[in-house]
Parts: C-alpha cells; structure tokens; sequence
C-alpha cells in the first residue's frame, strides 16, 4: 500500500497531536520527531510537483497508448477520460492506475513481439516518470 499524502499528514497529526507516555520521551521522541519532520518535508515536496506529474505522466501514458495500444491489441478506456476535468490527487491516481494497466499490458505484448524500438520507448517513459514523482531527502547531519 501507497499512503495517501492526506493519510500521511493525518498520521502525522496524530502523533503531534496526542501525548506520548513519560517512558516514551529522550532519544525515543528525538526519534519520532525526526520521522514525522522527514515525512512533512517528503509531503511538502508531493504538494508542490505531484499534480503536474501526475498530469504529465497521465497524458504521456496516454500517447504511448494512443501510438501503439491499438496495434498490439491493447485499450485503456481511461485515456479518453483525460482531461483537466478534476485535477484532485486523487481522480489523477484513479486515471493513473487505469493508465499504468494499460501500459504493462502493452509492455507485455511489445516484449512478446520483441518489438525492441517501441520496448526503450516505453523503457525511457518509466525513468522520465520516476525522476517526475522523486522525492529528495535532506542530507543528513554532521556527527
């Protein structure tokens, strides 16, 4: 399971939010602070690039299907659902799942076929994607 920034904000609240036993604080506490800092900084990150990510991946997804989706027999009833229609985090992973679906099925049968040039295009479309959706750490501090 993929936590939902929502979810992770709302854990986050939680552990702010309600006290922790005495037995629980020095290094325990540093510790638990640390996590739900790195974790608001990994979320601070998802609001500012996730939408137009998602938006990117989801329309180029949608073009790799459009291109060759239909010659290896392929269809995703998401990609005319495209559009900017409701652009929640949520809707856009809806149309992203559906999309992905698409794509690995498409994957499979262009391996099948060994297809070697619609293979990298499809290769490059992962990597172009993870660098989209990457989230930086922060450098860890001097001991």
């Amino acid at each position: 399971m993929t936590p939902a920034l929502p979810d992770i904000l709302r854990g986050n609240f939680m552990c702010l939010a309600i006290p922790a036993p005495p037995e629980s604080q020095g290094e325990f506490m540093t510790g638990r602070v640390g996590v739900i800092a790195l974790l608001s900084l990994l979320a601070a990150q998802e609001v500012e690039r996730g939408t137009q990510a998602r938006v990117w991946e989801n329309n180029a997804i949608a073009a790799v299907l459009a291109e060759a989706g239909e010659v290896y027999g392929v269809q995703c009833a998401e990609v005319a659902a495209i559009g900017p229609v409701d652009l929640s985090l949520e809707a856009l992973d809806r149309a992203n799942a559906a999309l992905r679906r698409g794509l690995i099925a498409l994957h499979e049968a262009v391996e099948n076929a060994s297809d070697l040039a619609r293979h990298r295009t499809i290769v490059a479309l992962y990597g172009e994607m993870a660098e989209r959706r990457r989230l930086d750490l922060p450098p860890l501090p001097a001991r």
